[in-house]
């Protein structure tokens, strides 16, 4: 019914009905071609024998070099791809972030973040489009193998619904294990926090390699952008169990919001270095709101 949760396995309330009727409406946009084993539903840009030419558009990185147009190149110094008419087999991998620190905040951003997934699962699976789920903490832990069709819906939202956050990250290591062992590449969604001591740069590279159209999503809690605490703490590291003790005076807060920005500047420098679409979002926002206003080049009405 319109306005009620529609409950995933385990009681996990995951799309309200109203929600879900806005979804049905949009469709996922990647600025990269892919080929399936299958015919997909949609037509796209792919070069083929038996396919009709429509236009060109700049290279991009990770792009085939196979279609650029070396004429072009030779007149303008410039790199161009073909662009041809043909069916696309859309694959949808989402990847989740569930170490320890997801589970902050209220809701946690582990549980923003499979709101934020079911949404791009169902979209995806309504336009028969594939959808794999890989769940990363220090590894690839689980996984949903691609699959298509509405009469997954209620599957996908179940695997979501079981996902619980906990143990240390390795976002490089796990976002690089998905890629190698991905048979099929596609539109990567990337949904973390980042915060990963080790850095998260070359697992999105490593997806880059392996041709993914790839998408950061990242997560942040209210209380991380602004801490309402003060005086003595003493603090534990969710992840390592490390205990730091600290005075958070009005210099450690300005201390600390620096360093924020600064986290936070490199991160998205870093994407858009990468030609890495990036999203950033507290879960103080509705992800309503979120998926259907501020993702624009992700999702298309």
């Amino acid at each position: 019914m319109p306005g009620q949760p529609v409950a995933a396995e385990r009681g996990q309330d995951l799309l309200t009905g109203d929600f879900l009727v806005q979804l049905e409406r949009l469709a996922l946009v990647s600025k990269r071609t892919f080929r399936g084993r299958v015919k997909g539903e949609r037509k796209s840009p792919h070069r083929g024998s038996s396919v009709e030419f429509v236009d060109y558009r700049p290279y991009g990185v990770g792009d085939d070099l196979r279609y650029v147009d070396w004429n072009i190149f030779g007149r303008l110094d410039r790199l161009y791809l073909k662009l041809f008419v043909d069916e696309e087999d859309l694959c949808l991998h989402l990847l989740l972030d569930a170490s320890a620190s997801m589970d902050f905040g209220a809701p946690t951003k582990r549980e923003y973040g499979c709101r934020l997934a079911a949404a791009f699962g169902f979209v995806a699976l309504v336009n028969y489009e594939r959808v794999g789920i890989g769940i990363v903490r220090d590894r690839v832990t689980e996984g949903w193998s691609p699959t298509r069709g509405r009469t997954q819906v209620l599957p996908f939202l179940g695997f979501l619904g079981r996902v619980r956050a906990g143990g240390a990250t390795g976002l490089n290591e796990g976002l690089a294990s998905y890629a190698r062992k991905c048979r099929d590449a596609g539109l990567a969604v990337v949904i973390s926090d980042l915060l990963d001591p080790g850095g998260y740069e070359s697992g999105l590279r490593a997806l880059q390699e392996q041709r993914f159209d790839v998408h950061m999503v990242h997560l942040l809690a209210p209380e991380e952008m602004n801490p309402s605490f003060s005086g003595d703490l003493r603090l534990r590291d969710a992840e390592t169990g490390e205990v730091r003790e600290l005075t958070f005076d009005g210099e450690a807060r300005r201390s600390y919001r620096r360093r924020l920005q600064e986290f936070l500047d490199a991160a998205e420098r870093f994407c858009r270095s990468r030609e890495i679409s990036y999203h950033r979002v507290t879960t103080d926002t509705p992800v309503e709101e979120f998926v259907l206003r501020q993702l624009k080049g992700l999702l298309l009405l």
